[in-house]
């Protein structure tokens, strides 16, 4: 359908990596790496060099989320999918409730329901839609998904009125950094780093309040079977050292202290200020065009991290992604796989920027009215 559209070279975005993960890693982050030379890769994860890596890390992270005191910054190697079962296996004690909007919030229920020793209920809504957690009687650990990768939604709101036994565990993968939450009323808080902290994945963050230390040192003590790679105690007590379980992957660490500095710079309130500037951008731009529509109906609900916009069924999405791709200018704004929706998931994550954005909207424009 879009075959003979040419991309005119002064709509060229300054970097194509549009996509939701992995995300655009800046070229200079490469390049820093490279300065390094022998003094960080190939290094004992046991050693100085990367262990103050690890520890700048954890002070970056500690003062751009401004935790509360006695919070913990925990790493580990897995990512955000090991940690589902990592926490139905050393978190609940006897019973988790989760709050499903997409697939990945789905995905961390199930991981839960094939515990045989604990019980987890499921509160979901139709993907596309929105839902916020609330505390629910008989459970112990609260589940949710700061922003469903799968669909674009976003949580706006957490429950104030949790009981004190009760954790409040937020996967934050794809919003982590980029959507605001207030950490103190949060017990876990976890992300794998290859989105808004434009790292690779494989490696997750994992913020642990006392309540949730406290959870974790209790289940440990009794006769549950842990294994020690997924053990919280050992997560824990390597974190507090500055080092990791088992040996990470040296480079994933580099890239994400980068993006933390280079955050830390800025701070939240204004890496979310611009957040929603493109978000404004991309959904405003949506509502204006006959032929495009927000996936994501209620306003509260769409993500300031990751846009799904639908388009018209007389023309094919696919088609024009593969013509943007095939001239190297645009990169992997389709829509999630399994959703099946003839739309562009478009990522809003902080390295990639407002200008940018308007030069991808514009492409996207004149390719669709060129066709007569």
């Amino acid at each position: 359908m879009f075959e003979s559209f040419i991309v005119p070279e002064e709509l060229k975005p300054s970097d194509p990596r549009f996509g939701v993960g992995p995300s655009l890693v800046p070229e200079s982050y490469i390049q820093s790496l490279l300065e390094t030379g022998k003094s960080v890769l190939g290094n004992s994860h046991r050693k100085p060099a990367v262990k103050n890596l690890c520890k700048e890390i954890q002070e970056g992270l500690t003062k751009y989320f401004n935790l509360p005191n006695g919070y913990e910054v925990c790493l580990t190697n897995g990512g955000a999918t090991f940690l589902f079962d990592m926490m139905g296996l050393g978190l609940v004690e006897k019973s988790s409730v989760h709050f499903t909007c997409g697939e990945f919030s789905t995905k961390w229920y199930k991981s839960h329901k094939m515990i045989p020793w604990i019980n987890a209920e499921q509160r979901s809504v139709e993907f596309g839609e929105g839902i916020n957690p609330e505390v629910v009687s008989g459970h112990d650990m609260i589940c949710c998904t700061l922003n469903e990768t799968s669909t674009g939604v976003m949580l706006n709101n957490l429950p104030t009125n949790k009981p004190e036994d009760v954790l409040l565990a937020i996967d934050a993968t794809s919003g982590a950094g980029q959507i605001p939450v207030d950490m103190s009323l949060v017990d876990v808080y976890f992300f794998s780093p290859q989105k808004v902290f434009a790292s690779e994945g494989g490696f997750a963050v994992c913020i642990l309040s006392p309540a949730a230390i406290a959870r974790a040192e209790k289940v440990w003590n009794t006769e549950r079977y842990i294994p020690e790679i997924m053990s919280f105690k050992q997560l824990i007590d390597n974190s507090r050292k500055n080092q990791t379980y088992n040996t990470p992957s040296v480079s994933t660490l580099f890239l994400l202290n980068e993006q933390v500095k280079k955050m830390n710079q800025l701070g939240e309130e204004t890496v979310v200020k611009m957040a929603k500037e493109k978000a404004d951008h991309i959904y405003n731009w949506a509502m204006a065009k006959p032929y495009l529509n927000c996936y994501i109906q209620d306003e509260k609900f769409r993500s300031l991290s990751v846009a799904t916009i639908d388009l018209d069924d007389k023309y094919v999405a696919a088609d024009l992604t593969k013509v943007l791709r095939a001239q190297n200018v645009v990169l992997d704004i389709d829509s999630y796989r399994k959703l099946g929706r003839n739309q562009f998931r478009i990522s809003l994550f902080h390295n990639i920027t407002l200008e940018d954005v308007k030069k991808l909207t514009t492409i996207i424009d004149l390719a669709i009215e060129s066709i007569k």
